[in-house]
């Protein structure tokens, strides 16, 4: 059943849930096994584990699919996973889960690209990714060539340098002609950069805007055509504020922290078009879930939530990052893929999930 989520809270209201916001709430390894109820999926495959055993490293994804095969260090693929290990690095995955490339870049949280960024005259994928590493705050920039050929590979572009102490949460936006990003801090300072590429090929970030939005914060996607930028409030809930610079730090609250909707921490967030239609996809940490909205009318409305349980692969729990992309993400994914991370991994340390789109249409009704 759908229902659309207009949440109006008093100044009272807002205060206390802030009150409660003090600290970020951990769900590595005990919480993971709290699994809250929802529509039951299955991942379809996954990659291999990252980091060490009880090491909190594998965190974000993002996904990149690709009309004509491309190269990436001498395998032919049509797309990648980028996938951080916040404890060293990039990884870039095939659409089968295998790995094609580590960048060892250091302390990597969030990481998200987009297409159509022209650096010396030639269309590039722009990767970009909040970075702890001291010495390197900030937001790291990589690029990819879908054209390019031989040795092709993700490669270290530059970084745009910060005042957050902490980057934590990261996206990418398109807004016209230009291209955003948007970093997240720790303590949910915000941080929105147009992106450009200087004459001689070197990213040139303006900052555009800044805010706060109250307390830890991550999770960040945008949806331009309704000149939305969704943010998540990890331990009071998921903000829509404007995407555009001029609307300043003014937000509704479409979803507070609430049982059996959106458990702390709130992490994740990710967008999918599937035709004409747009969905919102939460990371419920929690609890294991993942809550869903579509996103394409006036106003966000909830279509309900799924969980990952065993199937060909394990489970998932206490997941942290998540990206989807519609459409065609190769021949494994004719209709997009939804792809998590996932905190206790069966048999290894955490690692990333790929889901079918079309089981999660299927099994929600959409």
């Amino acid at each position: 059943m759908r229902r659309t989520l207009t949440t109006l809270l008093t100044a009272a209201s807002l205060i206390a849930l802030a009150a409660c916001a003090t600290h970020e709430v951990d769900f590595q390894g005990e919480g993971a096994g709290l699994i809250g109820e929802g529509t039951t999926v299955h991942a379809v495959l996954e990659t291999p584990s990252v980091g060490a055993p009880g090491q909190d490293a594998a965190d974000d994804p993002a996904v990149f699919a690709s009309a004509k095969p491309v190269l990436v260090e001498g395998h032919t693929v049509q797309g990648f996973v980028a996938g951080t290990d916040k404890k060293s690095g990039l990884y870039i995955y095939g659409l089968e889960g295998e790995i094609l490339q580590f960048l060892p870049e250091g302390l990597l949280n969030n990481v998200d690209l987009i297409d159509g960024l022209m650096v010396d005259g030639r269309r590039q994928i722009v990767l970009g990714a909040s970075d702890r590493t001291p010495g390197k705050v900030g937001v790291t920039l990589y690029l990819f060539d879908p054209a390019g050929t031989g040795a092709n590979a993700v490669r270290l572009w530059g970084r745009i340098p910060t005042d957050v102490v902490e980057p934590y949460g990261f996206c990418f936006a398109r807004r016209g002609e230009t291209i955003d990003a948007i970093l997240v801090g720790h303590e949910g300072e915000v941080r929105q950069f147009d992106l450009t590429a200087s004459a001689d090929g070197q990213p040139v970030a303006r900052e555009l805007r800044r805010f706060g939005i109250g307390s830890i914060s991550e999770g960040c996607a945008a949806d331009p055509e309704t000149d939305a930028l969704y943010l998540n409030e990890e331990n009071v809930g998921l903000w829509r504020y404007g995407l555009n610079p001029a609307s300043g730090a003014t937000r509704t609250l479409i979803q507070p922290i609430a049982p059996g909707l959106l458990v702390a921490d709130a992490e994740g967030l990710t967008t999918l078009a599937d035709g004409e239609k747009r969905y919102l996809i939460a990371s419920s940490q929690g609890d294991s879930t993942f809550p869903i909205w579509r996103i394409d009318g006036a106003t966000p409305a909830y279509v309900g939530r799924i969980v990952v349980r065993d199937g060909a692969v394990d489970g998932v729990t206490g997941t942290d990052g998540v990206a989807a992309l519609g459409g065609r993400v190769g021949d494994r994914f004719p209709e997009g893929v939804v792809v998590v991370q996932d905190d206790v991994n069966e048999g290894g340390t955490q690692n990333f999930k790929y889901i079918d789109w079309r089981d999660i249409r299927t099994a929600l009704g959409l």
